[in-house]
């Protein structure tokens, strides 16, 4: 658990750059902390990293990487060691990027990369961007959604127990909840490396893809900023998938929406609810469970359970 401070940032692939940073930073209100030859530097207004989400220009769409930041430099080759142990794929050692220093690479077994570094980028607001108090990362700009920070990312695979065991070894992640369907196969797990509910989840793949994202998300203050963002998007033409609603599995109030390229996008708020006991169990749900639906009986509709990026070829 000490190893991993947090996840730090998702790289998302868009055939329409254009648009999905028009999109991100006007009507979703991230913040550009560069832009430059196809690639955007994003973060939202309260993240103290450089960027969390890193917007680059493809011939397709879908999940470029994702970056956890160590704890230590030597938290960083603990891990390292273990996931070469491991016989995982990798890449090997990266000379970082404009937000943070070098990074060591590798995947899962289903062909999502990661990358684990620690020497990082603050940001280091402008004077215009300056903020009131001197313990937030940048002043608050309601521009657009205006979320206030990463808050994780969901991937999907065929097997979600290799991927939790994937997870385990990797980054000693815990599972806060999790899905039991009646084949006895795990429908999905949430995943932290702190004391959030989940920094990321993986569900079952059904789109008989590979290497996919299923969604993104930031983090609001409060339920108010996500009814306030449902008009937002809907003023601005973004395609609206489910929401706004509350979910059963960790009790975030959710909002769902299609990016210009077509990667789904969330803004949740999960209240305060932490995992602080230090002896917690996994939360099991059944499949009758989840077919009542989410927390107040809205039906999960079915793009939620076939949408993913890059599309698949249903040829």
């Amino acid at each position: 658990m000490s190893d991993i401070a947090h996840l730090g940032h998702v790289e998302i692939l868009t055939d329409r750059f254009d648009d999905s940073l028009d999109f991100f930073t006007r009507v979703y209100g991230l913040k550009a902390s560069l832009v430059e030859d196809g690639v955007a530097w994003l973060r939202a207004w309260d993240d103290y990293e450089f960027h969390t989400l890193k917007l680059t220009r493809s011939e397709t769409t879908g999940v470029g990487h994702i970056g956890y930041r160590a704890a230590s430099p030597e938290a960083l080759a603990r891990r390292v060691a273990a996931i070469e142990a491991a016989e995982y794929p990798t890449h090997g050692w990266t000379d970082g990027d404009a937000g943070h220093g070098r990074a060591f690479r590798f995947e899962d077994p289903f062909g999502h990369v990661f990358e684990l570094y620690y020497d990082t980028r603050r940001v280091e607001p402008e004077a215009d961007d300056r903020p009131a108090l001197k313990n937030m990362a940048s002043c608050f700009h309601a521009q657009g959604a205006c979320p206030r920070r990463i808050d994780h990312v969901n991937l999907l695979a065929d097997d979600v127990s290799e991927f939790r065991r994937f997870m385990d070894v990797a980054f000693g992640s815990r599972v806060t909840e999790m899905i039991r369907l009646d084949n006895g196969r795990i429908g999905g797990c949430w995943f932290t490396v702190n004391n959030k509910t989940y920094d990321l989840a993986c569900t079952e793949e059904h789109g008989r893809g590979g290497g996919r994202l299923h969604h993104v998300t930031y983090a609001t203050d409060q339920r108010e900023d996500i009814l306030r963002a449902a008009d937002i998007f809907l003023e601005n033409g973004v395609h609206i998938e489910t929401g706004p609603h509350k979910h059963a599995i960790q009790g975030t109030f959710f909002l769902y929406v299609w990016e210009p390229a077509g990667n789904r996008v969330e803004l949740a708020n999960a209240g305060a609810r932490l995992m602080l006991a230090p002896d917690h169990e996994p939360i099991v749900w059944t499949e009758a469970e989840r077919k009542k639906g989410q927390a107040w009986g809205l039906k999960t509709i079915e793009s939620f359970h076939t949408h993913g990026t890059p599309p698949v070829d249903e040829t």
